[in-house]
């Protein structure tokens, strides 16, 4: 059953380093929420892209707060990502501005596809132990049509468990490849499947289901594991 979350978001402002860009970002919290996920979006569309809506008002009605934002190429309204240093910085600034506005809420990280891998990336270059997790909705394992596994080599750097969420007609993300991954990465590493699903959640016709389905089933999913990270903690 998918839930709503009737508040609406607030708009942030993020400073990229001392001399470096601002940008823009939004918290959305529930009355009950109690976590915070610092959410970057994928390469190709931004935080207001329908998808990023749809998963942070699901995840704030199961209790989880998001500040989604842009990286700075998006902000300027360009295609081409920036260059990997300037992402890993917003990543690092977006992580220290979530602990400025709810420093009482454990603090997750992660992103869809290339908004998941900068924040392991960071964490995996300077690990952050006030980060509870990392939850990747839809990890970019490979190029399509070029299977392999080069791209989670950095994940065993990352000290904090990771929740990959993968479709099952994932492009970027063959499983025959990513189950491997996450069993190098032992107990850190929980992968859940959505059947039918494709790199962006979206469903075939003829499953049944549509994509807010899985987006809803995205949100419940990580929220449980939130909750079970949670009860580990104490």
């Amino acid at each position: 059953m998918q839930t709503t979350c009737n508040r609406p978001s607030v708009e942030v402002v993020i400073q990229v380093g001392s001399a470096g860009p601002q940008v823009s970002a939004l918290l959305l919290e529930d009355a009950a929420s109690h976590a915070l996920l610092v959410l970057g979006h994928g390469a190709g569309a931004g935080m207001h892209h329908p998808f990023m809506e749809q998963l942070a008002v699901q995840l704030a009605a199961c209790g989880i707060a998001t500040l989604r934002y842009q990286f700075p190429y998006m902000e300027r309204g360009r295609r081409s990502p920036d260059s990997r240093r300037k992402l890993l910085d917003t990543v690092r600034a977006a992580l220290a501005r979530a602990r400025e506005l709810r420093p009482s809420l454990p603090l997750y990280a992660g992103g869809k596809s290339m908004g998941g891998r900068m924040a392991s990336l960071a964490l995996a270059q300077q690990p952050d132990t006030g980060v509870r997790g990392v939850i990747f909705f839809g990890f970019p394992l490979h190029n399509a049509g070029q299977r392999g596994n080069d791209r989670a080599d950095h994940l065993l750097e990352v000290a904090q468990p990771m929740l990959f969420l993968q479709g099952t007609r994932d492009k970027l993300a063959d499983l025959e490849y990513l189950r491997p991954v996450c069993e190098r990465l032992g107990a850190r590493a929980t992968l859940h499947v959505v059947e039918g699903g494709d790199h962006s959640f979206a469903m075939l016709k003829r499953s049944g289901r549509e994509q807010s389905d899985a987006i809803a089933e995205l949100a419940r999913t990580a929220s449980e594991w939130i909750n079970a990270r949670a009860g580990a903690d104490r």
